[in-house]
């Protein structure tokens, strides 16, 4: 009686376990960023969390400055078609 199931989630971790094994020295990380500019040396010790952070900040408050100032201009829109024309 043997699942299936359970085949294909010991293939699978074996599969995950192999590409660990290829790839393990290239996720340690590279030495020799003593000579490399801050930016470059703040991305290698924070792990790039700190920088994707930022990006990511950066991007919601353009958006949302977008948002607001589209806002403002519809709003005067609307307020000037609901302004009688007199001449």
């Amino acid at each position: 009686m043997n699942n299936p199931l359970i085949q294909v989630s010991s293939d699978t971790v074996t599969a995950a376990d192999t590409l660990m094994d290829v790839y393990s020295q290239k996720w340690e990380g590279a030495s020799g960023f003593e000579n490399a500019n801050a930016a470059i040396q703040a991305a290698a010790s924070h792990d790039l969390i700190f920088i994707v952070l930022a990006v990511s900040l950066v991007i919601w408050f353009v958006l949302l400055f977008f948002i607001i100032r589209v806002d403002k201009k519809v709003g005067e829109l609307e307020q000037k078609l609901e302004q009688p024309n007199i001449k």
